[in-house]
């Protein structure tokens, strides 16, 4: 009999993009085979306590379920209760796949914790996920690398509270409009405005300060968005382009999550020369930002010029059956199980890698 690897699906988490997090991981459920894998759900409440479920649960019910926790001890491996009448029992992994989304999730914090305990786990490490999650240092790294961003400012918290008219001035004088205006550290399009008013602007930079502590403000350009999905650690695999097209100003969160008018194009009408540029690109970026296991590079494909920018890079995509991730690699020819199958292969392999090196010092 062949032992089931024991993989824990954390999902939830303390974001804006909860829910979102939810709905990938019950996806993530249905694929999973039952003959290879033996599921333990780890959902993280809004509060951020982690929750165990049964079989019987769905990934939505699981956040009333036991609550536990993960020792930061190597080798243990193991979800212990924490709840005082504990009624289920502590459950040893093999693997871990974290797809809580935004911050706390996907900006290495979660990362650090599986560090520290030792656990192989699916996606970028922590330096990897932190730098892909900084929007503003991502694209720092990746203009120093030579590859296309498009113009932005940076803007901090407390310059906005000192003197935001002064701010807005100075901002206007180096971007002109249209601007984009988004949290730093957040996904799902989650407090992002498009700024065509000069009026609108000290709103916008209030609504992005909703959510984090560092705003971007970026040149708006007339572009379609164009996105490529990635697999692997060294070397890295690109699968074919897509395009998303809204009716919505942009790709925000109504467009992605609730309006059905939205229009998923895989693979986008690109030419192939476009299509290898796209990839050659998303490769690059994916290397420049410490990127391991699986990622998405969302890229702005300017009308007019057909230049191309990389607009973000994504350590931990939306992985509904509907994401554009999966239809990606779908369109390439990995359907979606046999797509989870492998980022769990990656996940042990890189973990292999990293538990072959020493820790102890010894004389060559």
């Amino acid at each position: 009999m062949v032992n089931k690897l024991r993989v824990g699906l954390v999902f939830g988490g303390r974001s804006v993009e909860h829910a979102v997090s939810v709905a990938s991981a019950t996806s993530i459920l249905s694929a999973l085979d039952p003959a290879r894998y033996d599921v333990s759900l780890v959902a993280i409440d809004e509060d951020g306590r982690w929750h165990l479920g049964t079989p019987a649960l769905t990934p939505g019910a699981t956040v009333k379920g036991e609550e536990v926790s993960l020792p930061a001890a190597p080798g243990e491996h193991t979800l212990v209760s924490t709840s005082k009448n504990a009624v289920g029992r502590a459950l040893k992994l093999d693997v871990v796949f974290p797809i809580v989304h935004g911050q706390g999730g996907e900006d290495g914090a979660l990362q650090g914790l599986l560090e520290l305990a030792a656990v192989p786990y699916v996606g970028s490490g922590v330096l990897g996920s932190a730098l892909q999650m900084d929007k503003d240092v991502a694209k720092q790294l990746l203009a120093a690398a030579g590859l296309p961003v498009v113009p932005w400012q940076r803007v901090r918290k407390p310059e906005l509270r000192r003197d935001p008219a002064a701010l807005a001035q100075r901002l206007l004088a180096q971007l002109p409009l249209p601007v984009f205006v988004k949290p730093a550290n957040l996904g799902s399009s989650v407090g992002i405005s498009k700024v065509t008013a000069a009026d609108a602007l000290v709103p916008a930079l209030n609504e992005a300060a909703r959510y984090d502590e560092k705003i971007l403000v970026e040149r708006g350009i007339d572009a379609r968005d164009v996105e490529v999905a990635l697999l692997g650690n060294d070397p890295v695999e690109a699968s074919v382009p897509g395009e998303i097209r809204t009716p919505h100003a942009f790709y925000d969160y109504d467009a992605k999550y609730q309006d059905g008018a939205t229009e998923l194009l895989v693979p986008a009408p690109v030419d192939d020369e476009q299509a290898r540029t796209l990839q050659r690109i998303a490769c690059e970026a994916f290397r420049v930002l410490e990127g391991s296991g699986l990622g998405r590079v969302d890229f702005f494909l300017e009308r007019h010029t057909g230049e191309i920018f990389v607009n973000e890079v994504n350590s931990l995509p939306g992985f509904t059956e509907g994401s554009m991730f999966p239809r990606l690699w779908e369109a390439s020819g990995l359907p979606y199980a046999a797509l989870i199958d492998r980022i769990i292969e990656l996940a042990l392999e890189r973990h292999r890698g990293k538990a072959s090196l020493e820790t102890h010092y010894r004389p060559a």
